[in-house]
């Protein structure tokens, strides 16, 4: 968030979990997810739309938090937040934990490209000036890049349909924000910026699908959020000297940050990724820009363009291509 429409992920995120990021075997089903069994749709649709709603509210706590504190400050404050919240959290559900240095390292580095990578180039975008429009334009590129490298080594074969969908999704995007892009706007560091978390959020996503698809969504975050605590806290106070502007608005947009959208949407992504494939789930990145223009509109007045509202069409009806099932006739297999 970051950019104006996230928090801002990836992302913030997308991130919890130790080795592979499916609940099915790894080798015996050749990398691929299982179908969402029909006890999971209506759980899938509710985590769906929860996740689109709070990842495209994000962008106006992430707004808020960065006028009484810099990037770097910021996330340090969620992730100390984060910690005091799963400690006690994981004392009272007792998650399974890592059984061995490889799998807590996999759910370290995956933490780290979501939580700390992705948001942390992400927020330094915004910071520096970039127009909301560019920012949302650009992490939109997602699902491409997940699409293309899912389906070259992660052999999840994409219909045609579904390459059309992703195309329209992003051409979608591309029309809601096109008032809002001023090229001008972009220096080279917000570009680097921008450039590092848009490569870190797609990372991270198929990193956890690869290689943490057992880890315990209880217990990971508080792993992921001490790791990317020591890493970013240092850089808090070396590059931005760890000031901040201590006000209940900032209090109030880290609290959401973490508890509604780090946590939270991060666990109801990856319970997604568990019941679907990585392309599907992350075309509901394209939906987050819509949410935020909706909430421009009931917050603060802010009229959508009717290119926009042809647009926020064009980019569902993309999501829908992506994410719609054949369904099966009745004693085929999934």
């Amino acid at each position: 968030m970051d950019r104006d429409y996230d928090d801002n992920s990836v992302p913030d995120a997308r991130i919890p979990s130790p080795v592979g990021l499916e609940s099915g075997p790894g080798p015996a089903n050749n990398n691929t997810l299982p179908a969402a069994r029909p006890d999971h749709r209506w759980l899938d649709t509710f985590l769906a739309w929860y996740f689109v709603t709070v990842w495209g509210s994000g962008f106006l706590a992430t707004k808020v938090g960065l006028l009484y504190a810099a990037p770097f400050t910021f996330l340090s404050l969620r992730f100390v937040l984060g910690v005091v919240l799963m400690v006690p959290v994981v004392i009272w559900l007792r998650p399974r934990w890592p059984v061995s240095p490889a799998e807590l390292g996999h759910v370290v580095v995956a933490g780290l490209l979501m939580h700390a990578v992705h948001l942390g180039g992400s927020h330094y975008a915004q910071y520096l000036g970039l127009s909301a429009g560019i920012v949302a334009l650009i992490l939109a590129a997602q699902p491409l890049l997940t699409a293309g490298i899912a389906s070259r080594w992660l052999r999840e074969a994409l219909a045609p349909r579904q390459w059309l969908g992703v195309a329209l999704g992003l051409a979608g995007v591309l029309l809601v924000v096109w008032h809002k892009i001023d090229v001008r706007d972009m220096t080279l560091g917000s570009f680097v910026a921008l450039a590092v978390s848009l490569a870190a959020a797609t990372a991270g996503t198929l990193y956890q699908r690869v290689f943490c698809p057992t880890a315990d969504l209880r217990g990971a975050p508080l792993v992921q959020f001490a790791a990317c605590l020591v890493v970013m806290a240092p850089l808090a106070w070396a590059v931005e000297g760890a000031v901040v502007e201590w006000t209940w608005a900032l209090a109030a947009a880290v609290a959401f940050l973490v508890i509604l959208a780090s946590i939270l949407a991060v666990n109801a992504l990856h319970t997604l990724m568990r019941h679907g494939q990585a392309t599907k789930v992350t075309s509901l990145f394209y939906l987050t820009p819509l949410i935020a223009v909706a909430l421009e509109y009931l917050m603060f007045g802010v009229v959508p363009t009717s290119l926009s509202v042809v647009g926020i069409v064009v980019t569902c009806l993309g999501v829908a291509l992506v994410a719609w099932r054949t369904r099966q006739p009745p004693g085929a297999e999934p």
